[in-house]
């Protein structure tokens, strides 16, 4: 068994003490029901998982963001641990190939579901809590997910750009952004728009849209790519 999950070992970083912990997390429930001699499947770590993978994210914020407010904490937070992150974490350590799987969910593309796959990366920081403790959950929170911090608050300011705007002035100024639409033009069917966004009446960013909204976001999106730099 220890041969067999040795490259999962390597890209964790971790060697297990008990290895059926981590055969335990990459247990479906499917393949559980399937096999009478099977008493455990993953969701009992699962559940552990999410609790420590939590704390140690929660934690790492803490320290490395200290004047950060608890709304912008909770959205880092989030962006972090996240279940696209999460899935993109146990893909980058090929786990679609070691879970076991009932026979149904296999041939419905079980091994590459992102929520099997996610599911499977909190199991194994339950089952690493259980072997070795926080430390260990620790150091392999940091090796695997915060090469990924960038790109997730990248993508959240993508998905809800004047929103991350607020809650970043909000958290560093104590004020909310003023956008204002500054230019609209072309026939009444297929306008296109102009806005500003102002910090402090500064202009931080402009954008363009088919509507206010969009140019509002895209000025939000604008002003926030500014700031990063």
């Amino acid at each position: 068994m220890t041969e067999d999950y040795r490259s999962i070992e390597e890209a964790l970083g971790y060697t297990f003490k008990d290895i059926s912990l981590l055969e335990t997390a990459l247990t479906h429930r499917s393949f559980r029901y399937e096999q009478d001699q099977v008493e455990k499947d993953n969701q009992r770590l699962e559940f552990l998982g999410d609790a420590v993978l939590g704390l140690a994210s929660a934690a790492h914020l803490f320290k490395e963001h200290p004047t950060h407010r608890e709304g912008n904490l909770t959205r880092l937070r989030s962006s972090l641990t996240n279940s696209k992150v999460l899935a993109r974490v146990g893909s980058s350590l090929e786990l679609g190939k070691y879970l076991r799987l009932g026979k149904g969910e296999e041939q419905s593309g079980g091994a590459t579901r992102p929520s099997n796959i996610a599911d499977a990366v909190e199991s194994i920081l339950g089952a690493i809590y259980l072997d070795s403790g926080m430390a260990e959950v620790t150091r392999v929170f940091d090796r695997l997910f915060l090469t990924r911090l960038a790109d997730s608050v990248n993508e959240t300011w993508t998905d809800n750009p004047k929103g991350a705007l607020q809650e970043y002035c909000q958290c560093h100024w104590k004020c909310s952004p003023r956008y204002r639409i500054v230019k609209e033009h072309g026939p009444a069917h297929s306008r296109s728009f102009t806005s500003e966004v102002l910090i402090h009446e500064r202009v931080m960013g402009t954008g363009c849209g088919a509507s206010k909204r969009d140019a509002e976001s895209a000025a939000a999106r604008n002003a926030l790519q500014s700031l990063a730099q």
